[in-house]
């Protein structure tokens, strides 16, 4: 699945990843990078039908320090301007992974 591809770092699923404001300033408290957190989100493989139930792997939820951290990917036509509408096309489809607080949702 192209989702999971990308969240785990697949280079042939074109893509940007970002951390939100919140996010940026827990790291910086804790004095860890970016990337460990990137990381820790690749690493997910437990969808459920209740975490999970279109299949899509698109949005997630980990414990990250203590702090109940979400994900979630979009795909989005190859300008980041709106939602691909053909997001299977790696020519037209570029993802974005975005990781919050949960409170920040």
């Amino acid at each position: 699945q192209l989702n999971d591809a990308f969240r785990k770092g697949d280079p042939s699923v074109p893509g940007q990843r970002f951390v939100t404001a919140g996010v940026i300033h827990l790291l910086n408290q804790l004095d860890i990078p970016a990337e460990t957190l990137i990381q820790r989100v690749a690493q997910v493989d437990e969808f459920t039908e209740h975490n999970d139930p279109h299949g899509e792997h698109d949005f997630g939820a980990i414990e990250f320090h203590g702090r109940q951290l979400f994900w979630k990917i979009d795909a989005n036509d190859h300008n980041y301007n709106m939602g691909s509408n053909d997001p299977i096309n790696l020519s037209k489809t570029r993802w974005v992974l975005t990781v919050m607080l949960a409170e920040e949702w």
